[in-house]
């Protein structure tokens, strides 16, 4: 006979489990970035033919999530999962040994689509695995935790493990985690069993999403430059997604039912997630290049920058589940969009003789513990009245907004700086001390675009989200 003790301690392992799966795949996102100058002198890669060592994950990744998170569902969430981080594992340990570069592009697509059948499922398992209320929302808070600290930790760890054993070993870091986890979770992962009738697959649906998301997303990262392309894939995916509209109504078996958007928190907290990852991407992106190209910083005491972020992020998704299980998830969601908003404000006072202490640090630890307070209650609301034969749809469809928005608006606030830009560059020379300022004025003006889009999700926060009615206490 299992005791309730021994039965907890297993929930908790598989806790364990599933945030360092969660670990590896936010921290994959970040720590080859460090790695690409390495990557481009070892295959001789252009400037424009690098891009793709990121843009295969990013467009596997985001095209197949919504098909990875409905599959956890019709196939056995821990099956599905297995699957998936055997396949990032393996994909990670060809990258690593690739001797060309359209092996790594092909590893790294590969990678991309382990990920997409992997992440959703993981979270899908762990709403199932916790009841909704307190128990589930002190196991988001750590699963906030792991994310938020992945992101910044592959600046810091991509440095090390490149400049130490190099960039191969930003690939097979991969390979003992998630190897290790696809062998664990059979032991402590219990598979999940749904009221679905029916395995049958909607593979006309399937078609339509995952090729209009994959569209979609080497649309926005390749727009720069090509006006009349870019507006002609969009046109291309809004026929893709109309599409997969009529065909989800008329389907016996949908990929996405679209009755779940009935549920206004689901559909609240996916809007909202669209510019929700605003704030660290800023953070990361355009901090990164401000302490190396304006204030001089190695790219190591760039990665060493960002441990507060990392730290306050962190703290915050612990503190995070606290607060939701004393005043529901609407007014900390609220108040953690508002206090990003205030952070991306704050990086926006950046100059050009600036320093770290002031300029950077105060404005990072506002947007990591802004970045925790939001994305736990923002996941804990996404599946408040989710059935269990919809949580992997409503992982996939959670994470898939994730990938979009970033997608989006990264592109927009590049867009933005770039411009910004050119246009003091143009007007006044490309002297040392024009560019920098430059440079330093086309970052104001994304973190000023950003802090408006991250208000816009907490006004959605205030009007659309409904508060916890439920399963509140005060243990």
């Amino acid at each position: 006979m299992v005791t309730k003790t021994a039965l907890d301690s297993r929930r908790w392992i598989a806790l364990i489990l599933l945030c360092a799966t969660q670990f590896i795949f936010v921290l994959d996102v970040s720590i080859i970035n460090i790695a690409l100058p390495s990557i481009q002198q070892a295959f001789n890669f252009s400037q424009q033919n690098l891009q793709w060592v990121i843009n295969a994950y990013t467009l596997a990744f985001g095209g197949f999530l919504l098909l990875g998170g409905r599959a956890g569902d019709l196939l056995g969430h821990r099956r599905v999962f297995i699957f998936g981080l055997s396949l990032f594992a393996l994909a990670s340990l060809i990258g690593g040994f690739a001797q060309s570069g359209t092996i790594l592009i092909a590893a790294r697509s590969a990678q991309g689509l382990g990920g997409a059948l992997s992440s959703p499922t993981a979270l899908s398992i762990l709403t199932m695995t916790f009841s909704e209320g307190s128990e589930r929302n002190r196991a988001l808070g750590v699963w906030g935790a792991t994310g938020a600290s992945g992101g910044a930790a592959g600046v810091l760890l991509g440095g090390l493990i490149t400049g130490l054993l190099g960039w191969e070993w930003v690939l097979f870091v991969n390979v003992p985690i998630a190897g290790s986890a696809a062998l664990l979770a059979p032991i402590f992962l219990s598979e999940s069993v749904t009221n679905n009738k029916s395995r049958q697959f909607d593979l006309a649906g399937a078609f339509c999403s995952t090729t209009g998301l994959i569209l979609l997303v080497f649309t926005i990262v390749n727009a720069e430059g090509h006006l009349a392309r870019t507006l002609g894939f969009l046109f291309l995916c809004v026929s893709l997604f109309l599409g997969f509209m009529f065909i989800e109504q008329r389907s016996p078996a949908p990929l996405v039912p679209l009755r779940i958007f009935r549920l206004r928190n689901l559909t609240g907290a996916n809007l909202i997630t669209l510019v929700h990852g605003t704030g660290p991407l800023c953070t990361l992106f355009f901090i990164s290049l401000y302490l190396q190209q304006v204030l001089g910083l190695s790219a190591l005491n760039s990665g060493l920058a960002f441990l507060p972020f990392a730290l306050a992020g962190g703290i915050s998704s612990g503190l995070a589940s606290v607060l939701v299980n004393r005043f529901g998830v609407k007014p900390v969601l609220t108040v953690g969009m508002l206090l990003m908003a205030i952070g991306l404000v704050l990086f926006a006072q950046v100059s050009v003789g600036g320093s770290y202490v002031i300029h950077v640090l105060p404005a990072s630890l506002v947007v990591g513990a802004s970045a925790g307070f939001s994305f736990v209650p923002l996941t804990i609301a996404a599946f408040m009245s989710v059935k269990d034969e919809d949580a992997g749809l409503a992982s996939g469809l959670l994470a898939t907004s994730q990938q979009v928005g970033a997608a989006i608006v990264l592109a927009l606030l590049v867009a933005i700086a770039s411009a910004h830009s050119k246009g003091i560059i143009a007007a006044q020379g490309s002297s040392p001390a024009v560019l920098a300022r430059a440079l330093t004025e086309g970052f104001q003006s994304a973190f000023y675009l950003g802090a408006g889009l991250v208000a816009l999700g907490a006004i959605v926060a205030f009007l659309v989200i409904q508060q916890q009615t439920k399963h509140l206490n005060h243990d």
